[in-house]
């Protein structure tokens, strides 16, 4: 439950300021070209808010939970129930309020609709431009304050490790990867995954002999890690540490043996014990093993699994260097700027593949976002988190689907260039349209999530 309480908090809280920077691009833009603001809202607030700052002109009874004193502005500011997202009614604009009885009113001066295309333009914009402001500035930061660190892969004396697509292809556990086409990797990362998918021959280190591996045409980033991580570093299983009272200390296991085996099971990396011991949990039954060790001669100990099945060990990890890059505050931004780029360019790049039956079935909501940050609170993966999220949302909010800021756009984009202002009851529709397609995804994602689940 604690865990879960951690991923909670780490996923609202970033939402939070994700959602407050994106309503505030729209916000500012509209402040600028004097267009009124009249709800600018945290989360939604259907019937009930948490929390409300009426304007000077509210005139509606709203059912807030705490209520302050109007202000002398225009704006309603307050905190909706429903964490779906937020939103900045704009005056004269259809929107997702769905405020058609505003739209037969003259069009006033305060208005969104009595604007020029390119003040108009620049209103809706404001949200993307900001989040994606906004990740650079973390990205920045983020280099600023921790470097670049990472192992390089040639240095890695154990190898890798691979799941069963990688091995199907060729790989051999403790391979050392070095080129991929002919170009030299160094960082296990996204780019390296995507540079291999994309590949036709990565080029390996196997018992000091390069080796080339071929990759089929039809491989692609979908198959590098349906089950598990497509390849990660190779870390025996030799043992740190053993708990007191432990599964392993009731066995004999001390510090300094490598386990080799248990049950039947290969075990002797520690991903593969984990894998194992998970198995053994899933069928429930195998309480009674046999644990082969490697100490000065091989041993076979007998353990008895508790039902956690877990043994109460750590590992060893290996002694590799860790290269680090290190910015100052003014080397941090152009840094930054670069990181966060090569980010959205590789999720863009991985976009095409929602549209796959593959793809689809990757497409998650809050619990698949939830999983991804830390179960221990980190303040770097945290940032790292936010700002790929921040670039998320800001992609997806500038597709040309109606009811997304990208369907306002490419309406004034297109008003811009040729002159044509779509009538009120066309953008009424649209935005229907584009809301149904927003359910329709929301739905499939939240399928998704439940699957996920079992």
């Amino acid at each position: 439950m604690e865990l879960f309480l951690i991923r909670a908090l780490q996923l609202i809280l970033a939402l939070s300021l994700l959602i407050l920077i994106h309503e505030f691009g729209h916000y500012l833009f509209s402040k600028i070209f004097k267009v009124r603001v009249e709800k600018f809202y945290l989360f939604f607030d259907w019937k009930i808010s948490l929390f409300m700052i009426p304007s000077r002109l509210s005139k509606k009874e709203d059912k807030a939970l705490i209520k302050l004193p109007a202000t002398k502005g225009d704006t309603e500011y307050g905190i909706g129930w429903i964490p779906m997202g937020g939103y900045c009614k704009i005056s004269g604009m259809i929107d997702e309020s769905m405020d058609t009885e505003q739209m037969k009113q003259p069009a006033q001066p305060w208005e969104f609709r009595s604007k020029p295309a390119w003040q108009r333009l620049l209103i809706m914009i404001g949200g993307v431009m900001f989040n994606f402001i906004l990740a650079l500035l973390i990205y920045s930061m983020i280099l600023f304050s921790w470097g670049e660190s990472y192992t390089d892969l040639h240095k890695a004396s154990y190898g890798m490790e691979f799941n069963q697509e990688a091995r199907q292809l060729g790989f051999v556990d403790g391979d050392i990867v070095l080129r991929v086409d002919g170009k030299e990797v160094h960082k296990r990362d996204a780019d390296l995954l995507r540079a291999i998918a994309d590949s036709r021959e990565v080029t390996v280190l196997r018992a000091g002999v390069e080796t080339n591996i071929a990759i089929p045409e039809e491989f692609g980033l979908l198959d590098i890690g349906k089950e598990a991580p497509f390849m990660d570093f190779l870390i025996p299983s030799v043992i740190d540490s053993v708990a007191p009272g432990s599964t392993a200390a009731a066995a004999g296991i001390k510090r300094g043996d490598k386990i080799l085996s248990i049950g039947d099971k290969k075990a002797d990396t520690w991903y593969k014990l984990l894998t194992a011991l998970d198995q053994m949990s899933q069928e429930g039954t195998q309480k009674e093993v046999k644990i082969t060790i490697q100490r000065d001669t091989l041993l076979t100990l007998d353990a008895t699994l508790d039902t956690s099945y877990k043994l109460g060990v750590t590992y060893k990890a290996p002694d590799y260097p860790v290269e680090t890059i290190s910015y100052g505050f003014f080397e941090a931004f152009p840094a930054g700027v670069v990181y966060g780029c090569n980010v959205l360019k590789g999720y863009v790049s991985d976009f095409k593949y929602i549209f796959s039956k593959e793809g689809a079935k990757s497409v998650g909501g809050f619990i698949t976002i939830g999983k991804m940050f830390p179960q221990k609170w980190d303040w770097y993966r945290f940032w790292n988190m936010t700002a790929m999220l921040s670039l998320i949302l800001a992609f997806m909010n500038i597709l040309p689907i109606p009811a997304l800021d990208g369907g306002h756009v490419l309406f004034l984009i297109a008003e811009v260039i040729t002159g044509w202002h779509p009538s009120e009851k066309f953008m009424e529709r649209t935005q229907i349209i584009g809301m149904m397609i927003l359910l329709g995804l929301l739905l499939l994602a939240c399928f998704n999530d439940i699957l996920s689940l079992f």
